[in-house]
């Protein structure tokens, strides 16, 4: 048995932060002693990168081309390849088989019963889990059909089957690539990272002028944001692949081909299929956005009911859209872990084949079989806006009482102070603070990249940004932290909040916006409501994650010394957690700011309005260079806490592990 690792010494993991935080405040105080260009970038030397973007965008429309083939000639092809299996899945889930189009279209044949399809998803659920996995399928459909929202779920469903099979095959050819090639791995290393941290609304406008408007551009917009992580697990998986395995291959004659396919993939099955639930989890996450695009289903559904401030509507969609979720991703991750029952894919197929076509034939009958009935059908969405509007009215001075005291107290001080930073002097201070954590690469990456965000004109917008990301993110910490430590340890406590995070990450980032709209009107101090409530989820579970990871013997030998149960958490249990704890403070940063380019919606001054606003001016260059920017704060913060967490992570003994 080896022995536990030794305890850290006391006060090393905050001494960065406080450095920093102390150099942040004495930047703040010298900003009026720097000259004028080091404090706000000359205008007269802003790079026109937008313009640069829009000239670009505008030549691949127009002018470029492969040879005799026009480049927007290949992309509108890229799309009928696309729309044609979409259309298919469509007819079969919810249009039906149409011959001819618009109002003189006449049905050939009707979708699937609602029957037949939670059927076959029973199925797949028994086939992978067994009857536990099947009951589930059944209650999270049967939740959707209850509650009136199956025609919407079929065609974001539609949308998941066509965009998740393409998502998993990118990324697993583009994985495999990287794999074999290093100098592929290094080239793609950045784009994945932009296409991770760049607001999906800034690349609506150039898929929406090269695609086309309506369900394959969405597609096309949900693969960009889905397949990078398929493409870094096929990588890492592969690389995972113990040698001895690689070594029976070649002993056998494998080619290259097949030790890639018959030998790796098979062997890294379990690591790509995390992959996969990945993507389908990624999919359903830009359900809404791809509505707003012409993808109709239950993301247009949600976004309907915050135009009209319908709170119960919204959620009951919203509520849809995670029993979808989960239903697909326990079925995703009990595929994970092979068959429950090998060997009998046929006659589950079989099965399922009989079940579609009775269930039809007896649809033809019995309109029950068919849809759903609407007079057995529920909706909750009355209580629930009768609910906000009751809070409203009884509680509306005290409401008013803790925005104005949050905004005069904690948001405009912090806003005054952030814009008042020069960015020269946060580039400096970034770059030393990279160079201290990571060594001289991350303090020039640091430095250059937020030397770029003033040099394409967009500081202000950006500080603003930097402000309620910041502030969110201390608030959701400040609740998740407590929260996680509180549960860690007790597993019947931990059970019930594991179950609500979980629906809290999977519920559209739009339903948060209705009710913080509704009881706080439009501003800052709603937007960093509804940040906080998306924000969350990741503070509690990785808190918990580090504490139940803390070696059981370090705990006994402190209880040996004496140590009280305060002294066990302080000491030792929160220290040895710390790097997970960095960890979750990254992907709440990273929750934020992707969901601030959504609180655009409810008044925000940041880049999040600068990309919303060209997206309704179809504005290409405009969007992607507020979007870059979004990229080059996530990819700065996530830097720096990468690297602080590995530091802390050696200081404690804990090897290179923990990667977010």
């Amino acid at each position: 048995m080896n022995p536990p690792a030794p305890l850290p010494r006391r006060g090393a993991p905050w001494a960065v932060a406080l450095v920093a935080a102390l150099a942040l405040w004495l930047i703040w105080m010298l900003a009026p002693l720097l000259p004028g260009w080091a404090s706000d970038w000359p205008k007269a030397a802003i790079v026109p990168a937008a313009r640069w973007i829009g000239a670009t965008v505008k030549w691949l429309t127009n002018e470029a081309a492969l040879g005799p083939v026009a480049f927007s000639d290949l992309t509108r092809a890229i799309a009928a390849l696309i729309d044609a299996p979409y259309r298919i899945v469509l007819s079969a889930l919810s249009t039906g088989f149409l011959d001819g189009r618009g109002s003189t279209a006449r049905m050939i044949l009707p979708p699937f019963a609602w029957v037949a399809v939670v059927g076959v998803f029973a199925l797949l659920g028994h086939r992978f889990g067994g009857w536990r996995l099947a009951l589930l399928q059944i209650l999270c459909l049967g939740f959707v059909a209850v509650f009136g929202q199956w025609e919407s779920a079929m065609v974001t469903l539609a949308s998941i089957l066509v965009a998740v099979p393409l998502g998993v095959a990118g990324g697993v050819l583009i994985g495999i690539a990287a794999w074999r090639r290093a100098w592929i791995d290094r080239a793609i290393a950045p784009v994945l990272d932009l296409m991770q941290t760049m607001p999906v609304f800034a690349y609506l406008v150039p898929i929406l002028i090269l695609f086309g408007f309506g369900p394959t551009a969405a597609v096309v917009a949900t693969l960009i944001y889905a397949m990078p992580p398929m493409t870094r697990i096929t990588t890492l998986a592969l690389r995972r692949v113990a040698p001895e395995i690689q070594d029976l291959g070649r002993m056998v004659g494998c080619t290259e081909r097949q030790m890639v396919w018959r030998v790796l993939v098979p062997a890294a099955r379990e690591a790509l299929m995390v992959g996969v639930n990945q993507v389908i989890m990624l999919s359903l996450n830009m359900v809404i956005i791809a509505s707003m695009i012409g993808a109709g289903g239950l993301g247009f559904d949600v976004l309907a009911a915050l135009r009209r401030l319908d709170f119960g509507a919204g959620l009951e969609a919203g509520f849809a859209i995670v029993a979808l979720a989960i239903a697909l991703d326990r079925l995703s991750q009990a595929a994970a872990h092979g068959p429950a029952a090998p060997g009998a894919g046929r006659s589950y197929t079989l099965a399922a084949l009989a079940l579609v076509i009775g269930a039809g034939v007896a649809g033809l009958m019995l309109p029950g079989v068919q849809s759903y009935p609407e007079a057995l059908r529920l909706s909750t969405g009355a209580f629930w806006s009768d609910a906000m509007a009751w809070i409203n009215v009884n509680y509306f001075d005290t409401l008013e009482a803790i925005k104005n005291a949050a905004l005069v107290h904690l948001l405009v001080p912090v806003k005054r102070f952030m814009l008042g930073l020069p960015w020269l002097g946060v580039a400096v201070g970034l770059g030393l603070l990279g160079w201290r954590l990571g060594g001289a690469r991350l303090g020039v990456l640091a430095g250059v990249l937020t030397a770029l965000i003033a040099a394409t004109g967009q500081w202000e917008k950006a500080m603003t940004t930097v402000y309620l990301c910041g502030v969110s993110t201390l608030v959701a910490m400040a609740l998740g932290v407590p929260l996680g430590i509180a549960v860690a340890g007790r597993e019947a406590l931990w059970r019930p909040v594991r179950a609500v995070i979980d629906t809290l990450q999977t519920l559209p980032s739009f339903v948060y916006l209705m009710p913080a709209v509704m009881l706080f009107r439009v501003g800052d101090f709603t937007a960093m409501l509804a940040v906080v409530a998306y924000a969350v989820a990741p503070a509690i579970r990785y808190t918990v994650l580090g504490l139940q990871g803390v070696d059981p013997r370090l705990i006994e030998a402190g209880r040996a010394m004496g140590c009280t149960p305060a002294q066990i958490l302080t000491r030792i249990r929160l220290r040895l957690a710390f790097p997970e704890i960095l960890l979750g403070l990254n992907q709440t940063i990273m929750f934020a700011l992707s969901m601030l380019v959504i609180t655009a919606l409810v008044g925000t001054r940041d880049l999040g309005q600068e990309v919303y606003i060209a997206l309704t001016k179809a504005d290409p260059g405009r969007g992607l260079v507020a979007g870059l920017a979004v990229a080059f704060i996530a990819i700065v913060a996530d830097r720096l806490i990468q690297a602080g967490a590995r530091g802390a992570r050696a200081r404690l003994g804990l090897g290179a592990g923990g990667g977010a």
